[in-house]
């Protein structure tokens, strides 16, 4: 398994999203992010690239801390949402579970909720465990 600790988030897409994650274990990852204007559409809602942004952040950092020992990381290689509701201010949240782990994939479904608590998406996402190459 990863270390956690090793994960660097600093100078990263994730900072710039503004994530903060609540709580990291390879079995699940809540994380949450600000709606801020700036990650908005003209009409005031948080953006769809945002949401997905967001779910394949915190479900990538879940198949990170699910790594075998031996992988050298991993990348996300498919990757399909839903949207079911907006969010215009406050925060979201985000919540990653592994529906698969295995050697070579792993599967992690991320659910979106806004503040109110209903569902804004829901994510599945692929991710390819990455070999450390020899030498």
């Amino acid at each position: 398994m990863a270390d956690a600790k090793a994960f660097r988030f600093e100078g990263t897409f994730f900072e710039t999203l503004g994530i903060q994650v609540i709580e990291a274990t390879p079995q699940r990852v809540v994380a949450e992010m600000a709606v801020r204007p700036e990650l908005t559409t003209v009409g005031g809602r948080l953006h769809g690239g945002a949401i997905m942004s967001l779910a394949d952040s915190v479900g990538a950092y879940g198949a990170y801390l699910a790594l075998p020992k031996d992988a050298a990381g991993t990348t996300t290689i498919e990757s399909k949402t839903n949207f079911f509701a907006g969010a215009s201010t406050g925060v979201v949240r985000a919540e990653a579970v592994p529906l698969h782990v295995g050697g070579r994939t792993s599967v992690w479904q991320t659910r979106i909720t806004n503040d109110a608590g209903r569902l804004v998406s829901q994510t599945v996402q692929t991710q390819l465990v990455l070999s450390k190459l020899a030498g």
